[in-house]
Parts: C-alpha cells; sequence; structure tokens
C-alpha cells in the first residue's frame, strides 16, 4: 500500500514532466527581411488595378494600404507635391508594358534618388536608371 502512495504521485509528476518535454518551443519567428518578402527594389508591390492610366502620374507612399494613396493625376509639377520616401510612379503612353518609378529621398520631399522601371503585369524589377 505503501508503494501505491510513493508510485502515484511519481507517476504524476514523471506523466507531467514527459507532457512538457514534448512540447517544444515555438519556432522561432522569420527574419525581418523574410517577412516582407522580396525587396521593392526587386519587385513593384503596386497592384495592377492601382498603377495611374497611361501618360499619368501618381504618388505612392510605400506602407499604406492602395485605397489610402492619392489619386492619379498630371505628372505636371508633381515632384512639388511628392514628400520625403514617397514613388512617383508614371505609366508612359508610348510603352504600356513598364511602368517608371521616381524614388524621392527619405529625407528631402521633391528630391528624386533613383530611377526604377517594372514589367506592368510581372510587377517585376526590369532596370534602374541615372536620376537627373
Amino acid at each position: 500500500m505503501r508503494s501505491a502512495t510513493v508510485l502515484g504521485p511519481t507517476l504524476a509528476v514523471l506523466a507531467a514532466t514527459a507532457c512538457s518535454s514534448l512540447k517544444s518551443t515555438p519556432p522561432a519567428a522569420p527574419a525581418p527581411a523574410m517577412r516582407q518578402g522580396p525587396s521593392t527594389a526587386a519587385t513593384l508591390g503596386i497592384p495592377p488595378g492601382h498603377l495611374p492610366p497611361p501618360g499619368q502620374c501618381r504618388v505612392w507612399l510605400p506602407g499604406e494600404p492602395p485605397g489610402h494613396q492619392p489619386r492619379p493625376r498630371s505628372c505636371a509639377h508633381i515632384e512639388r507635391t511628392a514628400p520625403a520616401g514617397s514613388w512617383i510612379v508614371y505609366r508612359p503612353s508610348e510603352d504600356k508594358k513598364v511602368v517608371h518609378v521616381r524614388v524621392v529621398d527619405e529625407r528631402r520631399p521633391g528630391v528624386v534618388v533613383r530611377l526604377r522601371v517594372y514589367d506592368v503585369h510581372r510587377g517585376t524589377f526590369i532596370r534602374e536608371d541615372q536620376a537627373r
């Protein structure tokens, strides 16, 4: 009888320990770069329905939802209104298969630091041109 009173609690402790050792620690979260997907240099990341019509421009604010973006408009003087860190997206009328993105400096509104060209349908990076 005495062995039963010792054996019962001992088995309970062993069972609890065995169950807790089966639970592994949760997997570590992926590195932030993996969670975000490819860099914006490799993919455009703008839904096709939100690209400006051919011949027009749109200021795009990376990180903002598509529905909260400024409307497409004429490209005239658009750099003046482009906030720091934004993109100026342009669809040329003569080549509807590409989209041009002028990347605005992170600290200086309206100052273009990069010109990138993407494939409209795939959203993939084609080339980077010199900023003027």
